[in-house]
């Protein structure tokens, strides 16, 4: 990123390190450029060729050497080209950035112009080729098209190739060459080759040169003067400090930030806003901050540097940690297949279309198509915090310096191959033309209002009313902001180029401080966003050392306190940016900032942050997402006009050199070759040209070297043993010279911060998961969401892989944990090979619990629960698998009893570890293990939630009520298990079989099952007591109670029963640390501790009807708070509908009170018979015409119930008669219609014959009050389970 430019250490503080010419090498002729992609159907003069640098001063410098390569290709991208005298021939300026591998940067300013060819061997070489070429075209007598290619790089390289740049028409064959009538020209350029940004300061300086060249009186001096004048007597302006030095013609001016400022940038931002548009820019700008790969395309390479270095200054404090390319040559189209994070330039040819543009990946591309305004974004990326208030104050500033903020076409996102939905496709000509037609009206970059604008503020000062209005508003102290800015852009422009300064200089002035504005803007967003980052630093290790050696498995950010104290919009984008790299990198540097001199851009921002508190305490707008506004834009702006009006050095004049007489003569038109002699060494007077800061250079080598956390891996490492090495002799005394009572005291120390943090996690831990617990229970609010949660047991990770990586003797693959768990897994494979023979197991069984009756009790071991996670193929790394396993046991309250397990084989742990290790100090083993024993409390499914798509082997235990007879059918029984992420479809069960095992995709928590016959043979009623489910992974036990018949003309005559699962609660001795589980989500204490009103075990138990109204009230009320929760965090819906204290069970004993006789001629009268009857008393009503006087919203309701019940009884699934109730009640709540049923069921004639008169269905008040809790669930969206509603089409 632009925004730190270090000085390399013993480099002196020179303006620029190399003066660079770039072109045509006449010894070695023409050579095509391969790696740019040659296309032979092209004429020879919009072909690419090699060009070489053909001089550069001095040869090379120590601490910056020379890299030709890079130099080369980024001078001249797509190589030469060539011209005729027909061509246009303006010069160009472009800038470039080298990134060398310690992150450090330099930059390059290129002028690039056109010189005639004098040697008549490249003349002729471009004649013959240019004739063999209008033969071949000539004899294919139809104009050939190049042939799609196969892959998508060389159809990327194939559509770039398009024709450079127009020609002006001419008789002759357009692009033709007759060297007997034309002049042959060939591009050369000029490059500087600088430390620091100063793009304009440069582009005035290599422009004057050229100037020089073309002019047609020879220049003041020779041109070595001046540049010898520029690489050895211009220093860079001290901080905070202006500099004026000399060109060959005129003065040049530029200004360096001082030390509390933002970082130099001089690449004009107000072009980049008014090329893509506010919204637009803002969007690319959030696509970087979370670290997406970012294509920029224009057919002009400054745009690119432009937009690049724009969208980057404006990341401060943060900086681009990845791929960082502004400028693509045409020999490294390879790079876009970089499966990381990239921020490319990519040049495009003239009348070359966005769709013929092949790209290798698109789906997590940010493209931004410069030239045509517009953007393509990837899909479902986050919002930036505020970013219609950011949008609206960057453009004011934009509009207060006369530049319209309204440039740019909506972004789209990305979601077809195609054109994207409802947009026309847009001819390249066409939408050039609208372009350029929108540049004339609105040119952003010369600074012109918009027309409209111009138009309002015309108006506005012709109308004497408006004139008179606004004198009032004045006087009243009211301000019309948008005709201020308005009148400020056009006053800015009219005063131009006055107060003794030129045009250019008033420019770059202006460019200066509308920069420092827009930069301010975003500087102060990420202020207030981040204000108390500091207390969510996690300062862990002892000394530089120390960190620098376990910063892998350190954990530096407290995330999920940081994220729970933002407000609720932020989240969206927070949660995503603080896992990026960049902010990452903020942190290390935080740290690191304990031992060493803090990072320049981290001391401005803490600074920054440490003024606001000064001015404004922050407590009471903690949680506020309110915007607030960029206080300082104004002062900003002056300390740069004041600093460019005031110049505080003046640098020595170029004068004559020491030179020989006669060489590098004058000749208008070329570039001479300049003397290499004088040009390479630099004087040896110059007071400032040694000046070397030896703190400085300390401090930036340091830095250099510690900035290992964005490179690649295989670097990551050499540049860790570098910084170690550098952190013992700088800062510290050798370590061989401590005496081992103060090494073990650092040690000491070191164990007792671990344990100290494991403590902190684990009580953090509890006290959130109890802090939600307390909500679904009734009390406070929640503070914890599943993102937070994430982050906490990631966490929790990071420390046990830190704990485990303590005193290794010597370290094994990337996770210490895992590492010792596989000499743990082959020693006790060895030790069972040797007691094969013993009939003993020595792991300890889980006892058989009460509850689980019939199910088979699971082996706990911890060796078992490795095998499961080596067999998920999801999963590639050691890290990955540790921490699956630590998910694992977490969720099954086993973590701890592992964990001492591995430990227990103290051989092993003596053999892997030193003697000051963790895990060799006994007591504080102990008190570690005893505080993830605390976490046992409550529950986790961490490991269910989060590997979604694994297969898990399940176990289903069907028990019968074994005193009666039918414990056996003679039909075929089936069953299906569904949970909250799928369901394993219908499986058949085989006869005489109660307990089967299968295997299916992670089924989350399990919700129903569905049990049934085919009701065949002679033995076709079943009893069933109950079903056992039971992950064979998680050891997750589902019981679902049954305690009905399933068969014809028994019961309800139900073949098949949707069975409501609960957890399981497991019991035992050896479980008694485990067992403490909190109750299941779904139940609150005042619900277990009564007798359930609704439970289907104590059918024979009457309620009383105080208890019946009180349990729909709370039915209802369950079901409001599970849609109040975050999504991730919700429960089963269908528990709060279908299982024990649900919604249909309290309905069910709502129309049971009063139920006259529950057995009419010996046969059990069931809800459902009510319902029939009131529905043929309805439809016989409607066939007599009765209902026709009722109300139309009525009739309609009738006929609505009729439909549903009818469906109900229609449908082919054998669901019995509670099961048909259960339907309706779950239609009528999910379509929003029970609440008009009611009435209607109320209103029937037949609920005389079958209720006495103290039924509640009979009582008015209590069936309005019902439905006036019941119409409270309108504002909830509810959907019902598949199995629940299966066969059913409405």
């Amino acid at each position: 990123m632009s925004g730190s430019f270090p000085v390399s250490g013993s480099a002196p503080c020179r303006f620029a390190h190399y003066f660079v010419v770039c072109g045509i090498d006449t010894e070695t002729g023409l050579e095509p450029d391969e790696l740019a992609g040659e296309n032979f159907e092209q004429s020879p003069l919009k072909r690419t060729f090699k060009s070489k640098v053909l001089a550069r001063y001095p040869e090379n410098l120590e601490w910056n050497p020379f890299d030709q390569d890079a130099v080369n290709m980024l001078c001249m991208p797509k190589g030469l080209s060539f011209r005729t005298q027909a061509d246009q021939r303006t010069p160009q300026f472009h800038s470039f950035i080298i990134t060398r591998e310690d992150g450090s940067r330099t930059y390059g300013f290129v002028h690039t112009f056109y010189e005639e060819v004098t040697s008549p061997q490249i003349c002729s070489a471009m004649q013959t080729l240019t004739q063999m070429h209008n033969a071949e075209s000539t004899s294919a007598n139809t104009p050939s098209s190049s042939s799609s290619s196969s892959s998508s790089m060389d159809s990327l390289a194939s559509s770039l190739d398009e024709a450079d740049s127009p020609t002006s028409s001419s008789s002759r064959r357009a692009g033709s060459y007759d060297s007997s009538r034309d002049t042959l020209y060939v591009s050369k350029a000029l490059c500087l080759i600088t430390p620091m940004p100063f793009m304009h300061a440069c582009r005035r300086f290599l422009s004057q040169m050229h100037r020089a060249v073309t002019a047609a009186t020879a220049p003041p001096l020779p041109l070595e003067s001046y540049v010898h004048n520029i690489l050895y007597e211009v220093p860079l302006p001290a901080p905070g400090r202006s500099l004026k030095f000399h060109g060959v013609y005129e003065p040049i001016v530029c200004q360096r930030p001082g030390l509390g400022e933002l970082q130099l940038a001089d690449f004009p931002l107000a072009e980049a806003f008014s090329l893509l548009g506010v919204e637009n820019l803002v969007q690319v700008f959030t696509c970087t901050l979370l670290e997406m790969q970012i294509l920029l395309y224009s057919h002009d390479y400054q745009r690119l540097m432009t937009v690049a270095e724009g969208i980057t200054t404006l990341l401060f404090p943060f900086q681009w940690q990845h791929v960082y390319v502004p400028i693509l040559p045409a020999s490294l189209l390879h790079f876009l297949d970089a499966p990381v994070p990239y921020l490319m330039g990519l040049q495009s040819k003239e009348g070359t279309d966005r769709s013929t543009l092949e790209l290798p990946q698109e789906a997590n591309l940010c493209f931004v198509d410069i030239d045509n305004h517009y953007i393509e974004l990837p899909e479902d990326f986050p919002n930036f915090p505020n970013k219609t208030e950011l949008i609206q104050e960057l453009s004011e500033v934009l509009l207060s310096y006369g530049i319209s903020a309204n440039t740019g076409a909506p972004p789209r996102t990305r979601t077809s191959p195609g054109s994207a939905p409802g947009s026309t496709p847009s001819t390249p000509g066409r939408e050039r033309k609208t372009v350029a037609l929108r540049q004339l009206e609105d040119d952003g970059r010369n600074g012109n209002l918009a027309g409209e604008e111009l138009a309002v503020l015309e108006l506005l000062q012709g109308n004497a009313t408006l004139e008179r209005l606004q004198a009032l508003t004045k006087r009243t102290g009211v301000t019309v902001a948008r005709v201020d800015a308005l009148r400020a852009g056009v006053k800015a422009q009219l005063t131009e180029g006055h107060g003794g300064r030129t045009a250019a200089e008033e420019e770059e002035l202006r460019n200066a401080k509308l920069n420092v504005q827009l930069r301010e803007v975003c500087a102060s967003r990420f202020t207030t966003m981040f204000a108390d980052y500091e207390a969510f630093v996690i300062q862990s290790a002892p000394d530089l050392e120390s960190w620098l050696t376990n910063r892998e498995q350190m954990h530096n950010f407290d995330k999920a306190s940081f994220l729970s104290d933002q407000p609720e919009p932020y989240l969206p984008f927070l949660s995503h940016f603080i896992e990026t790299q960049m902010f990452a990198t903020f942190i290390d540097n935080k740290i690191m900032s304990q031992w060493e001199d803090k990072e320049p851009l981290l001391r401005v921002f803490d600074a920054r942050i440490d003024k606001a508190r000064l001015f404004n305490v922050r407590a009471p707008s903690l949680r506020s997402s309110s915007y607030q506004r960029c206080t300082i834009l104004k002062e900003s702006a002056q300390t740069i006009e004041q600093r460019l009006m005031k110049i505080d050095h003046t640098a020595i004049h170029p004068h004559l050199l020491d030179m020989k007489i006669g060489q590098g003569k004058y000749e208008q038109g070329f570039f001479p070759k300049l003397q290499a002699d004088v040009l390479n060494t630099g004087p040896t007077n110059n007071k400032w040209s040694h000046r070397t800061a030896t703190a400085q250079r300390r401090k930036e080598r340091h830095r250099h070297q510690t900035e290992h956390l964005g490179l690649e891996n295989d670097l990551k490492e050499k540049f860790m043993q570098e910084a170690r090495s550098l952190g013992k002799n700088l800062r510290q005394p050798k370590l061989s010279d401590l005496s081992p009572a103060v090494i073990a005291q650092t040690n000491w120390k070191f164990v007792e911060g671990l344990l100290k943090e494991c403590r902190m996690k684990t009580k953090r831990m509890l006290v959130e998961k109890m802090g939600r617990e307390a909500v679904e229970l009734g009390h406070g609010e929640a503070t914890i969401t599943g993102l937070e949660e994430n982050t906490l047991i990631a966490s929790l990770c990071d420390l046990l892989e830190r704990i485990w990586s303590h005193g290794l003797q010597v370290k094994q693959g990337k996770s210490a944990l895992w590492s010792h768990m596989l000499h743990y897994h082959a020693r006790e494979e060895k030790l069972e090979q040797q007691q094969a023979e013993s009939p003993v197991s020595h792991v300890p069984e889980r006892r058989k619990s009460d509850s689980s009756m019939a199910m088979p009790s699971l082996r706990v071991s911890l060796i078992q629960d490795m095998r499961h996670i080596q067999s998920m193929s999801e999963i590639k790394t050691d890290v990955g698998r540790a921490r699956a396993w630590i998910r694992l046991s977490l969720e099954k309250k086993l973590l701890s009893q592992h964990l001492k397990q591995l430990l227990c084989r103290q051989a092993l742990t003596k053999k892997l570890y030193k003697r000051y290790a963790f895990l060799r100090c006994e007591e504080e083993k102990e008190q570690f293990l005893f505080h993830l024993l605390s976490l046992n409390t409550v529950d986790y499914f961490c490991f269910t939630s989060v590997f979604t798509t694994i297969m898990i082997p399940y176990r289903v235990v069907i028990i019968p009520i074994k005193k009666l007879s039918n414990a056996m059918t003679t039909s075929n029984p089936w069953v299906c298990v569904s949970g909250q992420l799928g369901d394993s479809g219908i499986m058949q069960i085989p006869k005489n079989v109660l307990e089967m095992t299968f295997d299916c995709q992670n089924l989350g928590k399990m919700t129903t099952v569905q049990l049934g016959h085919d009701n065949a043979g002679l033995l076709a009623k079943w009893l069933v007591d109950c079903v056992m489910v039971r992950n064979e992974i998680t050891g997750h036990t589902y019981k679902f109670p049954c305690g009905r018949w399933l068969g014809k003309g028994v019961d309800d005559g139900s073949l098949e029963r949707v069975l409501i699962g609960e957890p399981v609660l497991p019991s035992g001795e050896e479980d008694s640390g485990r067992g403490c589980y909190t109750p299941p989500l779904q139940r609150s204490p005042s619900q277990i501790r009564r007798i359930s009103v609704t439970s289907l075990s104590g059918r024979g138990y009457k309620p009383t009807s105080a208890q019946i109204q009180e349990a729909i009230g709370e039915a209802v009320n369950n079901i409001i708070k599970h849609f109040h929760k975050p999504e991730k965090e919700r429960g089963s819906l269908t528990v709060l509908l279908c299982g024990e204290s649900s919604l249909v069970s309290a309905l069910e004993q709502f129309f049971r009170h009063g139920f006259k006789s529950a057995r009419l001629f010996q046969k059990t009268v069931f809800v459902w018979d009510f319902v029939e009857k009131a529905i043929a008393y309805m439809e016989s009503a409607d066939q007599m015409g009765d209902l026709q006087e009722t109300a139309e919203p009525l009739g309609r309701t009738c006929q609505s119930l009729c439909h549903y019940v009818n469906a109900i009884n229609s449908t082919r699934r054998n669901i019995g008669k509670d099961g048909k109730f259960q339907l309706l009640v779950c239609l009528g709540a999910r379509d929003r219609l029970l609440p008009q049923w009611v009435p209607l069921l109320v209103e029937c004639p037949v609920i005389q014959r079958m209720y006495e008169d103290s039924a509640l269905l009979r009582d008015r008040a209590t069936v309005s009050s019902h439905i006036d809790v019941l119409e409270t669930l309108h504002d909830f969206p509810i959907t019902l389970e598949a199995s629940i509603v299966k066969g059913i089409a409405l």
